[in-house]
């Protein structure tokens, strides 16, 4: 029986995966929760989407797809900071369009190319598919944005549950602001390694959604969004390797079907706690 878990990890692909998915899990999960109780999500949604031209670009001119992805993502995030402070143009519709028109354009550029085979990765990921030099980017940009999360929880804890308060005992709130979609661009731009442009959002979202359901305490919150994240994370790889599924898909099936678990939990504890009382 115990074969079976410890096959896979023959191939050094499959190695390599394993961490990669879990560090993006960790990272996704940590990052995420602020995202969530902040009501960033959509934005997450809408850098996801912005990443693809700065991809297509990149692949077409021979260069990082990294660093053509961060470009994108950076620019699409402090190009809808800065154009939210004219009050006659709302944030949630800068949201909801740039990132679209973004989309929009790297569609076109693919549409330009030969082989749509070479730039699907890019929509749905190819966590199976990652070097060495991958990985350590992977590790590093995890590294900083975690280290960088423990340094400022604080300030992150305050800015995303009153946001006001903060502003009104002179926290640089918008300073923070922008830090926090700089972190955000460079999680996901790491996301799509794993799960593509498509999907890098729920990696975002859905362990944390999972996580409220269970704990209001953001301590707590971060931990559980952390473990289910990493649950999903190996429970995708080896879906992906027996299974022969897509390994980005296989990773937010299992994070849904672990809130799926987490709101039968919850529906069926405070049916008990009703019933008692």
């Amino acid at each position: 029986m115990i074969h079976y878990l410890t096959d896979p990890f023959q191939y050094l692909f499959i190695e390599r995966a394993m961490i990669g998915a879990v560090v993006i899990g960790i990272l996704c999960a940590a990052l995420g929760t602020f995202i969530v109780l902040r009501r960033m999500a959509v934005v997450g949604h809408a850098l996801t989407h912005s990443a693809l031209p700065g991809l297509v670009v990149a692949f077409l001119m021979g260069g990082s797809l990294f660093a053509g992805a961060l470009t994108a993502t950076v620019l699409t995030a402090f190009g809808i900071g800065f154009l939210a402070r004219d009050e006659s143009v709302y944030e949630d519709t800068l949201v909801g369009m740039i990132p679209n028109v973004m989309f929009a354009f790297g569609i076109l550029l693919i549409s330009t190319t030969k082989s749509f085979r070479d730039l699907f990765s890019m929509l749905f990921g190819n966590i199976l598919g990652i070097t060495d030099g991958d990985l350590h980017l992977i590790l590093l940009i995890a590294a900083v944005v975690l280290v960088a999360l423990f340094l400022f929880y604080k300030e992150l804890k305050l800015f995303s549950v009153d946001p006001n308060y903060a502003k009104t005992i002179g926290m640089p709130v918008n300073a923070i602001r922008y830090g926090l979609l700089l972190f955000l661009s460079l999680t996901v731009v790491v996301g799509i390694q794993a799960v593509g442009t498509v999907l890098t959002n729920a990696l975002l979202v859905v362990p944390v959604a999972s996580a409220r359901l269970l704990t209001d305490r953001l301590g707590r919150m971060i931990t559980l969004s952390c473990i289910f994240a990493v649950l999903s994370a190996v429970g995708g790889v080896y879906a992906s390797y027996y299974l022969g599924t897509a390994s980005g898909a296989s990773i937010v099936m299992f994070c849904s079907l672990i809130f799926a678990l987490a709101w039968v939990f919850k529906f069926v504890k405070s049916a008990c706690l009703r019933k008692g009382s």
